[in-house]
């Protein structure tokens, strides 16, 4: 079964990442709320970067990076991923997501990481899914915690430290 270029969630609609989502992506990535525990503000060089590696992940795997759209108004409301990371030297798949600060509060984090694990399990068969986040991103550990992660240690990432969080799934074969 081919992964799905576009799902929906009670309340959100989740499009594949493409070039035209461009302006979207630097209208996110210009926010200093939705980005503090996302490494920053990002410029158009540094978003035009993270487009072209996250749709060169789609191209290589036949997943990664979908932009959430508000299931009523249409609008781009934020962005979940599923991606390969690498992991002390071990291919993973991560989980990740951002909305919108408007959007904060709502359990919508938690409803695009639940839709997305269902996913991994489901159409990628995968074992285990990681996520992480910094240390005192509370609300991002919660919505981990709620999706049915659990965390699992400190990790160093990009020379900054964070915390590591596994979900295992159930195994369905043999």
């Amino acid at each position: 079964m081919p992964f799905p270029e576009s799902f929906a969630t009670a309340r959100l609609v989740a499009e594949r990442l493409r070039e035209e989502h461009y302006g979207d992506l630097l209208r996110m990535h210009s926010d200093p709320a939705q980005m503090a525990m996302l490494g920053g503000v990002r410029d158009e060089a540094q978003t035009a970067e993270y487009l072209a590696k996250n749709l060169a992940h789609w191209a290589a795997h036949g997943f990664g990076a979908w932009m959430l759209r508000d299931g009523v108004s249409r609008g781009i409301v934020g962005r979940a991923i599923l991606r390969h990371l690498d992991v002390d030297g071990v291919d993973e798949v991560e989980v990740g997501y951002s909305l919108d600060p408007a959007c904060w509060g709502r359990g919508l984090a938690t409803e695009i990481a639940a839709a997305c694990l269902e996913h991994a399990r489901d159409d990628l068969e995968l074992a285990t899914v990681v996520a992480v986040t910094l240390p005192d991103n509370a609300p991002s550990r919660r919505v981990l915690e709620k999706a049915g992660l659990a965390y699992e240690r400190d990790w160093m990432h990009g020379g900054r430290l964070h915390v590591l969080y596994r979900i295992r799934f159930p195994s369905t074969h043999g």
